[in-house]
């Protein structure tokens, strides 16, 4: 099925080490890695942000280290991401580097996506890689992770990256062209779906077991991703990796599996602000910061008159008219204490208040619902 990559503005694209590494030798696909390269600058060129996922790093440690074709002990899988994380950094500043490209290296486990200050802190890092034209390029931090190399897996990671970085597309490269509707190792009949909308328990059955020996993942991990991608608003496509240019083949209709969300990130995210945050507090608006918001802005310092709670940067508090009416809900920037500081205060004041450059928004138009008309948001953005 084909789509025009170039209506997404965010992309996540998500490499296995099967597709990076050579069984054999243990070592890079380097001709495979520069044609990818290309396609990562020609999305690049296109004015959107892209974002890598790269596994890998356990699979070159061990060819560096010479460890036997058997599975490696944790500790010798902790020892090989050491010395393979420098080999895989080098390789993507190496190959991006050369079109011109800056790369910055993130390391996560997946409990830093779930644990809210590392969360914040990590989304805050990939927001200014993408003002600066970097290209983050994330790994799972296989050296200090324990239950994350023995069941994880970069699908999942992937997808939770994708939605913390609020992106619209996340490609997951694989060593199939997408899902069937049975495991086509098993199935000759099998028939690739072009376009799923749902995740219903039919096409979870049709998932598979884990792949080849270099990769962890598998068909079900993929799906678990859909299902995370779906719900933050992302669009996700599963599709042939083994091929040169595989990013450019998607455009060209190469077989694959689009996954589409019906929404964009923005909107799935304001309605998880609605439904299933608890406020921690409030913060109390003047009249023209009211209109402000109603008009689609964010809430800076200047429009707050007051703050009640003991909120942390990241809450949901309730936004007020002055009048003590609530008008709307969103994520502070925060905490209670700075955001106090900072009450009546310009955005350009706010580093030599606090001691430190915080964020011009007390809340980002992003991070808020208002109740009754209001502005149309803009699209995308941390």
């Amino acid at each position: 099925m084909s789509r025009d990559l170039s209506r997404y503005r965010r992309i996540v694209v998500k490499i296995g080490s099967a597709l990076l590494v050579d069984a054999a030798t243990a070592s890079l696909r380097r001709d495979w890695l520069e044609a990818l390269a290309d396609d990562i600058a020609a999305l690049k060129a296109t004015g959107a942000d892209v974002l890598v996922v790269s596994s890998g790093a356990i699979a070159l440690g061990r060819g560096v280290l010479g460890l036997p074709p058997r599975p490696p002990r944790l500790e010798e899988s902790q020892a090989a991401a050491a010395v393979g994380q420098i080999a895989l950094a080098h390789a993507w500043s190496e190959v991006l580097g050369g079109r011109g490209l800056t790369t910055g290296q993130v390391l996560l486990t997946l409990g830093d996506t779930e644990e809210r200050r590392h969360y914040l802190n990590a989304r805050s890092t990939l927001a200014t890689l993408f003002g600066f034209g970097a290209v983050p390029v994330v790994n799972e931090n296989d050296t200090v992770a324990t239950s994350e190399i023995r069941y994880g897996d970069n699908d999942r990671l992937a997808a939770r990256v994708a939605s913390m970085a609020s992106a619209d597309c996340l490609i997951l490269l694989s060593d199939v062209d997408g899902l069937y509707t049975a495991p086509p190792a098993d199935d000759p009949a099998a028939t690739l779906i072009g376009e799923v909308t749902a995740i219903t328990p039919e096409i979870e059955a049709m998932a598979g077991s884990a792949g080849s020996e270099l990769s962890r993942g598998g068909m079900r991990t993929k799906i678990d991703a859909a299902k995370i991608a779906l719900h933050a608003g992302t669009d996700m496509v599963i599709a042939g990796g083994k091929r040169l240019n595989p990013i450019r083949a998607i455009g060209e209709g190469a077989p694959c599996t689009w996954f589409l969300a019906g929404t964009n990130p923005v909107t799935a995210r304001k309605k998880w602000i609605s439904g299933h945050v608890d406020l921690r507090g409030s913060v109390t608006v003047d009249d023209g910061a009211v209109r402000a918001l109603r008009s689609g802005k964010s809430l800076l310092p200047a429009g707050a008159i007051a703050v009640e709670g003991g909120f942390s940067r990241g809450d949901a508090v309730a936004i007020l008219s002055p009048d003590g009416h609530e008008i709307g809900r969103g994520l502070i920037a925060y905490d209670a204490d700075d955001a106090r500081a900072l009450l009546g205060r310009r955005s350009t004041e706010i580093e030599d208040l606090l001691g430190y450059a915080g964020r011009a928004e007390m809340i980002h138009r992003d991070d808020m619902l208002l109740h009754g008309p209001v502005g149309e948001p803009a699209a995308g953005g941390l």
